[in-house]
């Protein structure tokens, strides 16, 4: 327990080091702000990159077709292979319990849309109704497409917020006739894009009808896939791999791919790719905290040798305390008030410091993949009890030196 005169004891030894304790504790209170400044850049990191997959929806597969590069039953490498209707209705078919949301696409990535005198080029895509879902796109005027449109063939498009912009201007677009590739649509949707201007500048129709409308046949150019919800990331992951292992299977067997052709079916999987993210966010993390860490240790190293210090200039006094019947414990309990007491103050000093400008001046720093660095204050109180403990070892060896020295020896100490 602290009496008055354990505190004036202590606000003696300390005034007497002014200087040096003065820089010990500087060393201290930036070793904890640095510390819990990095931690909080880690999470901002760590927001970032989440909001960045929350633009899409979550668990994404996208599969595509590519070029052959290895020869299978006597046919060359080299074929395009040229996906379909029927590949889509496979994989649909066969994981329609796991699956919950799809969607198939035909791209068109440049065509000339027109409305009365305004006119540009957009890319135009055939979709199913579930593709809004899957781009996490927003409708802000009419509807999107539904099923009805793709079983009746409607010439229909919703357009994005860009298109609008550009070709309708202060008009309404609900319900008026613009031309793509020369073919006539009505515009029964607006939607805007969390990724930007360059999904706004889209025209999605149905798949059905893009295809009929401008030859395409049973010809597709991708599809895309959302897996239910898993109650964890593993299992999540286990089952992404798993049904993307699967669909390669399907599709290899059906348009005659060697099984060990990794180039013809191209598949992105935002699971897998979410894990690489987070792994080197937690690795930078990580390596925030050692560089905190080291500068901690810094400054209580920093401690230590001021504890020495004062030891040896009070050995004088520590063996007049012995000769008088002091006991060890309380010489080392008197340097360890000491030493708690200045990481303590200096610890404290830099935790609220760090925590004041996280909270003021961390949510003005906004950008792609930054965003709200925060430290949760549990974490950083748990950081400066960590500290005042590593003060308290820093202490503890000049003490227990102090309390081994001889009263005649620590008698003769000029």
């Amino acid at each position: 327990m602290f009496n008055i005169e354990r505190w004036q004891e202590i606000f003696e030894a300390i005034s007497k080091n002014r200087l040096r304790t003065f820089l010990t504790g500087i060393s201290v209170a930036s070793g904890i702000f640095i510390l819990v400044i990095l931690l909080g850049a880690g999470k901002g990191l760590q927001n970032g990159i989440e909001k960045q997959f929350e633009n899409d929806a979550e668990g994404i597969i996208e599969v595509w077709s590519n070029v052959t590069t290895k020869q299978y039953k006597g046919l060359n490498p080299g074929r395009q292979i040229q996906l379909r209707n029927s590949d889509y209705d496979l994989p649909v078919k066969k994981y329609s319990d796991e699956i919950n949301k799809k969607s198939d696409t035909r791209i068109t990535w440049g065509g000339t849309t027109t409305y009365g005198k305004e006119s540009g080029n957009y890319q135009f895509r055939g979709v199913t109704p579930d593709y809004l879902a899957i781009e996490n796109a927003t409708i802000i005027q009419g509807r999107f497409l539904n099923d009805n449109d793709l079983k009746n063939n409607e010439k229909v498009a919703a357009i994005g917020l860009k298109v609008k912009q550009d070709l309708f201007k202060d008009v309404d677009p609900l319900g008026k006739i613009i031309l793509v590739n020369g073919i006539n649509f009505k515009v029964i949707g607006v939607f805007t894009d969390p990724s930007g201007e360059r999904e706004e500048s889209r025209i999605y129709m149905p798949m059905t009808t893009n295809q009929r409308a401008f030859g395409a046949g049973d010809k597709i150019n991708g599809m895309m896939f959302v897996l239910n919800k898993k109650a964890n990331y593993d299992e999540a992951l286990a089952q992404s791999k798993k049904f993307t292992e699967g669909v390669k299977e399907l599709l290899k067997s059906k348009n005659i791919i060697a099984p060990d052709d990794e180039s013809a079916i191209g598949i992105y999987n935002s699971v897998e790719d979410a894990k690489q993210f987070y792994d080197l966010n937690l690795y930078i993390r990580l390596f925030f905290w050692w560089v905190g860490i080291c500068t901690i240790i810094a400054g209580v190293v920093g401690v230590s040798n001021i504890m020495l210090i004062i030891v040896k200039e009070r050995t004088k006094e520590i063996g007049i305390r012995k000769a008088l019947g002091a006991s060890p414990f309380s010489i080392i309990s008197m340097i360890l008030h000491e030493s708690i007491f200045i990481t303590t103050i200096a610890g404290f000093a830099g935790l609220l410091a760090s925590l004041l400008l996280l909270e003021f001046v961390g949510p003005m720093v906004q950008s792609e993949y930054f965003r709200n660095p925060e430290v949760d204050f549990s974490v950083a109180l748990t950081t400066l009890v960590l500290l005042v403990f590593a003060g308290a070892m820093a202490g503890f060896f000049p003490a227990y030196r102090a309390a081994k020295i001889k009263p005649i020896v620590a008698l003769r100490d000029e």
